[in-house]
């Protein structure tokens, strides 16, 4: 169970209300917004800049902090890593609590703990992350006159001149509200923070500045979603994909009751600004797992996109996760990931294969999630496919999301246009087992490890 507000199953009706009328005045009045941080880089986000707290031995508590923003007391919950290097430039994930939830919430990752703490990302940065869960008024984040926007400045300001904070690298996320006060960031703050995260979001917090710089955006809706509709959630996405400059199109999205999600990444996007959305079937929430119409912040697959989606902008201190010429081997069989024949025809289905180390069971895990043998051929859902058994093939490397994967901590490997499992066949074990997507069940069939 993921910590959520009671209102959104007792009040999701006042919600709908209090959600139109906000929609209402943001379309009428906008919002305003304050001054932008002075300590990020405003010029080109890709380019580092380590802040003046590098060098510092912090100041700011590593949990509740308590600043001034305008004459009023705000608090957020701090954490950065247990190892933490004053030298080292960091990224800065700045995540936002739904309507009715806290600070603690967030920073506690609630009754689903440490894995679910920040969205998941705690888990997921591994240390090369510092974390921070501001509160907004009455639990929420109408952002009147500007006043959330300017909490924000005043708090990244304020982390950035006492710790060492990689200010190319500024991310926010949030669910519901927190999506909603996420995206107003986007339209307002695109030359501060990097990317975005909104977690099922509509524009509750207004998008003083439109929208009309780039900033990397990425979208994640349920399709049966009763309290802020994916309609909404495409409109904010459509902003982004306007403003990026990427190809317009009507993303594939789950049927009902598939209880799978999936993935597109947009194309044609202005480089370094990148649009991906994610539906999936389920209603109003941030952590739904494949396969059971449940949430769990344990177990969804929001966390890993997500961290992925943050990762693939890099940082001068922390190089993308890559793994190079190693070979992947089958959990429950002991064998490897093999292309027969050492064939480089498009269209070859991949099998399992007794591990010998030869080139054409050595792959690379590129940074933008590619997994590559024979130096120019991806591992590939073939015809685009993302229904339970589609054929797991070779191609010619095209960056098209159906040949992006995600190597999870469990063990899975998960197609990030699909969100559906590598899966050993009938879970066969023996020389010449095809390799196909399925539906994520944790069977040992799909277990996956890595082996230089």
């Amino acid at each position: 169970m993921i910590p959520r507000s009671a209102h959104l199953r007792t009040r999701a009706l006042a919600h709908l209300l209090t959600t139109a009328l906000t929609l209402a005045a943001a379309l009428v009045v906008g919002t305003a917004v304050a001054a932008a941080p002075t300590a990020a880089s405003a010029a080109d986000p890709a380019v580092a800049a380590p802040t003046t707290g590098c060098g510092k031995n912090p100041t700011l508590a590593n949990g509740t902090n308590t600043i001034s923003s305008n004459g009023v007391n705000r608090s957020f919950v701090l954490r950065f890593p247990a190892n933490y290097n004053n030298s080292t430039p960091y990224r800065l994930i700045s995540a936002f609590h739904w309507r009715g939830g806290t600070m603690y919430d967030v920073a506690s990752g609630g009754t689903s703990g440490a894995p679910w703490a920040y969205y998941g990302m705690q888990e997921q940065s591994n240390g090369t992350a510092i974390l921070v869960s501001p509160q907004g008024f009455g639990n929420g984040w109408a952002n009147n006159n500007g006043e959330d926007i300017a909490f924000v400045d005043t708090m990244v300001n304020r982390i950035q001149s006492d710790m060492c904070v990689d200010s190319a690298q500024l991310f926010a996320m949030g669910f519901s509200y927190g999506g909603g006060m996420s995206y107003a960031i986007a339209c307002g703050r695109a030359n501060v923070f990097r990317a975005v995260v909104v977690y099922s979001g509509a524009q509750l917090s207004g998008c003083a500045g439109g929208g009309a710089q780039p900033i990397g955006y990425f979208g994640i809706h349920g399709i049966s979603d009763n309290v802020l509709g994916i309609g909404l959630g495409r409109s904010l996405r459509d902003t982004f994909v306007r403003t990026n400059g990427c190809t317009a199109q009507s993303p594939r999205e789950p049927s009902p009751g598939s209880r799978t999600h999936v993935t597109t990444v947009y194309t044609g996007c202005r480089s370094g600004y990148p649009v991906q959305w994610a539906a999936f079937d389920g209603g109003h929430m941030p952590g739904p797992v494949d396969g059971c119409g449940c949430e769990d912040g344990v177990r969804t697959w929001t966390k890993g996109e997500a961290w992925r989606f943050i990762a693939q902008f890099g940082s001068p201190s922390e190089p993308p996760p890559t793994k190079e010429n190693v070979m992947v081997v089958g959990g429950q069989s002991g064998r490897c990931l093999d292309v027969p024949g050492s064939s480089t025809a498009n269209g070859t289905r991949l099998q399992l294969w007794d591990c010998h180390g030869g080139t054409n069971q050595r792959w690379t895990y590129t940074a933008n999630g590619q997994l590559t043998v024979f130096g120019g051929k991806c591992l590939d859902a073939g015809n685009q496919g993302t229904a339970n058994g589609t054929a797991v093939i070779v191609w010619d490397c095209n960056g098209q999301s159906n040949q992006r994967w995600n190597l999870n901590a469990g063990g899975t490997i998960t197609g990030v246009q699909s969100g559906l499992c590598l899966d050993a066949t009938g879970q066969g074990t023996t020389n010449g087992t095809q390799l196909q997507l399925w539906a994520c069940s944790n069977g040992a069939n799909q277990q996956w490890s890595t082996r230089g």
